[in-house]
């Protein structure tokens, strides 16, 4: 196994720490120019979205990229950016438990210091053991690796389980609870349940686990400052930018064809800062 670089092992520490000063904010990018962007902004780490890397690529999301393909977008991502890099690996881009590892293997080695790994398969739950099996098999390559990669295991409980019944949202909070701690126990860093944004529920799993949570907000959701005070460590908005862009060319483009004016172009990214910004990452 190839060993890691002082710099990647540095990227890593810092990105766990950033979880313990919290709460760590992350607007998710989907390419090149929109990771140089985000950190433009100020970002301290950037993370993906698996939707948008997919959309950008030309497939629909939903574990229908490659591996390969992932792995060498991630590889162009670190090598744009300064900052530490964590990838949406959705699955894990293998079947078994030795598969994800590869992928994490892989992972580590193109320089990225950590990525989320989801317990959903097609339209359901992975059994819990044998997702607890695939996270323990990342985290021992990812010990192997050198580096302390950070693993953020994903529940969709609530993605997969939406309800407005008291009934069914215990019981979705009871599983909840029951994963998160058999991840944990398997060597996951932190625990992410994209889905669930109310602040008290949140609270209550935030104080029964060890590690950071993640939440998952977006337009007409919590706020930053809402979620921290709530126990949440890590905000990210999953393909919430990338739909957005894809809003704006949406629109701009019915405009042009329907009336022939230009309105929805009125703001925009300067031409000089955007190749600026990607000619200094094309320079790393």
């Amino acid at each position: 196994m190839q060993e890691p670089t002082t710099q990647t092992i540095a990227k890593a520490s810092q990105f766990a720490a950033l979880h313990q000063n919290g709460p760590l904010v992350l607007p998710n990018a989907w390419d090149i120019a929109s990771a140089v962007l985000v950190q433009d902004a100020g970002a301290a780490a950037i993370a993906t979205t698996s939707a948008g890397v997919a959309w950008s690529l030309g497939v629909p999301d939903g574990n229908s990229l490659t591996r390969e393909q992932a792995i060498e977008f991630a590889a162009r991502l670190v090598a744009a950016v300064d900052v530490p890099v964590t990838v949406d690996i959705e699955a894990g881009y293998g079947e078994t438990a030795d598969q994800v590892a590869t992928t994490v293997s892989m992972l580590a080695a193109c320089g990225a210091i950590g990525c989320n790994i989801e317990d959903a398969n097609g339209s359901t739950l992975r059994d819990v053991r044998d997702q607890s099996e695939r996270i323990a098999a990342a985290r021992s390559t990812a010990d192997r690796s050198g580096i302390p990669f950070f693993i953020n295991a994903r529940i969709d409980t609530y993605l997969l389980n939406a309800t407005s019944s008291s009934n069914l949202l215990a019981e979705t909070a009871q599983e909840t609870a029951v994963r998160a701690q058999a991840y944990v126990a398997a060597g996951a860093d932190g625990i992410f349940v994209p889905g669930l944004t109310d602040l008290s529920a949140l609270r209550i799993l935030a104080d029964s686990i060890p590690v950071p949570l993640n939440a998952m907000s977006g337009s007409g959701g919590p706020s930053v400052g809402q979620l921290s005070a709530s126990g949440v460590r890590r905000v990210s908005v999953g393909m919430g930018l990338a739909q957005s862009a894809y809003a704006v060319a949406r629109t701009a483009a019915a405009e042009m064809l329907d009336s022939g004016t230009f309105d929805s172009l009125g703001e925009s990214v300067d031409y000089g800062q955007m190749n600026a910004l990607l000619a200094e990452a094309h320079r790393r």
